[in-house]
């Protein structure tokens, strides 16, 4: 007679306790910091390569569409990519023959802007000398003594030229050779991620990331330099209007720090502050450079670019300063030109792999 074995009930494991869930948590929690110190490591210190990569990459999303109309008319990617790098060349090889002869000239007056800055604290002197002589006696009559010493040092020698140079000449020929590869090969390089989606669903939003991505980076940068070369046209003409010397000189300066903003902005003022002191000899009229540069920034700011750019590319102002910060730190002026297009990639994946729901309506 066959004896039938059965098997014993389930087992129920009890739920951990409050303790185990929270070893857990601060586990996982503990991972995804590591990972995360781990990326800003690699950001930090692969910035030799990682920069002009990026770049290249951000500027080939907004040529991209340029290359599309070369390949209409019937030529191939890897002639129309070339030819896209080789006019970008051409541009800025004409910018910088606009800041040099100009900029030359300017350097050497900055010896006399610290001279006039030197005549207008010594005029201030005696104020400040009225101040400290009240703060020498209230220490008197409270009993504190001592003051702060302040040691000034002249500053090391000037970074050698020689030693940079081939570091830099490294990275600008890396950046044109990703340039160039990412506008010849990007149809295939989104056909290849395309294929590792496995679900069509998957497939079908990993295309429109890359639709929207492409689309709000071109936009963005394309509307932002129209927007710097409208800035730089008003910046010439006021300093012109002013009888500041050279004012095409800080046309193109305003329109190229125009790029990294809040700080941009910021530099620019104090550079023409140091225009002023060499260009006007009265207080008020030394303000005026900065003065006029502060209005059309404004403007711009404040009217020009939230008109052209619209709502669809309009990010909220504190994930823009945070994410200027964070590059700025990771990677300098070059991270400050990336923050905003790197957000722009980053809110076009969010909004597509995980969309908001639609608000009801009453």
């Amino acid at each position: 007679m066959r004896q039938e074995t059965t098997l014993p009930p389930a087992v129920r494991v009890p739920p951990g306790t409050r303790v185990e869930v929270a070893i857990t948590s601060a586990v996982q929690a503990s991972v995804i910091l590591l990972g995360v110190l781990g990326a800003v490591a690699i950001l930090k210190f692969g910035r030799p390569i990682l920069v002009p990569i990026t770049l290249a990459v951000v500027i080939g999303l907004m040529l991209g569409p340029y290359a599309d109309r070369l390949e209409r008319i019937g030529l191939p990617p890897s002639v129309s990519s070339a030819l896209v790098v080789v006019a970008l060349l051409a541009l800025v090889a004409a910018f910088v023959a606009g800041f040099a002869v100009p900029m030359g000239a300017w350097a050497s007056q900055l010896p006399l802007v610290w001279e006039r800055l030197r005549e207008i604290l010594i005029d201030w002197r005696g104020a400040m000398d009225s101040v400290w002589a009240l703060g020498d006696q209230l220490r008197s009559l409270t009993g504190t003594s001592g003051g702060v010493s302040v040691t000034v040092d002249d500053g090391g020698p000037a970074a050698d030229l020689a030693f940079l140079a081939p570091g830099l000449v490294g990275q600008l020929l890396v950046f044109l050779a990703a340039l160039y590869f990412f506008i010849a090969t990007r149809h295939d390089i989104r056909v290849s991620i395309l294929r590792l989606c496995i679900s069509r669903r998957l497939r079908w939003r990993a295309a429109h990331v890359f639709r929207d991505v492409e689309t709000m980076v071109s936009s963005y940068l394309v509307s932002i330099t129209l927007i710097n070369v409208g800035l730089g046209i008003a910046v010439s003409l006021a300093m012109f209007a002013l009888g500041v010397p050279s004012p095409v000189l800080w046309g193109l300066l305003a329109a190229t720090l125009n790029y990294i903003i809040y700080v941009g902005p910021a530099a620019m003022i104090v550079i023409l502050l140091g225009v002023g002191l060499s260009s006007f000899t009265t207080f008020p009229a030394i303000l005026t450079p900065a003065g006029a540069y502060l209005f059309l920034n404004l403007i711009e700011a404040q009217f020009v670019t939230p008109q052209i750019l619209g709502r669809r590319l309009t990010v909220n102002p504190f994930l823009v300063f945070l994410a200027l910060v964070f590059w700025l730190w990771i990677w300098g002026p070059a991270g400050g030109f990336v923050a905003v297009p790197l957000l722009l990639v980053m809110h076009a994946a969010i909004a597509n792999i995980a969309p908001t729901p639609p608000r009801p309506t009453h």
